[in-house]
């Protein structure tokens, strides 16, 4: 069943391009367009687009942005007591995102943001 299905797309493609109604110069020799959300589950993709058009996003997006934002600002504050609380709300914050995902999210020990993070204190 599927072998004569597949024939006749192709028999009719074939047709198509002969007939000049199907061009096939569009993506030649170009990559095709990247997935957008390669992550999220092929059944979600739709709500999620929607969701992002209008404006929402899904909690773990939202979360990592709340991070970044974290990670900014503790780079920025010079406040040795502040720099601390804000490091306290990011550790909370991915250990909220290390629970959410399948793998978890770590800062290694030899990575450069830990160095200066220690060197600080």
């Amino acid at each position: 069943m599927y072998n004569a299905i597949a024939l006749i797309a192709e028999q009719r493609i074939s047709q198509a391009i002969e007939e000049g109604t199907l061009r096939t110069e569009g993506w030649h020799g170009r990559p095709l367009p990247m997935d957008t959300e390669p992550f999220v589950p092929a059944d979600l993709k739709m709500a999620y687009k929607i969701l992002k058009n209008s404006g929402y996003l899904p909690p773990e997006v939202e979360m990592r942005k709340e991070a970044h934002r974290l990670e900014d600002l503790i780079a920025k504050t010079e406040d040795a007591h502040q720099r601390l609380v804000q490091m306290k709300k990011l550790n909370v914050l991915l250990m909220k995102i290390d629970r959410c995902r399948d793998r978890p999210t770590r800062i290694d020990h030899n990575d450069e943001y830990y160095r200066k993070i220690v060197e600080k204190f």
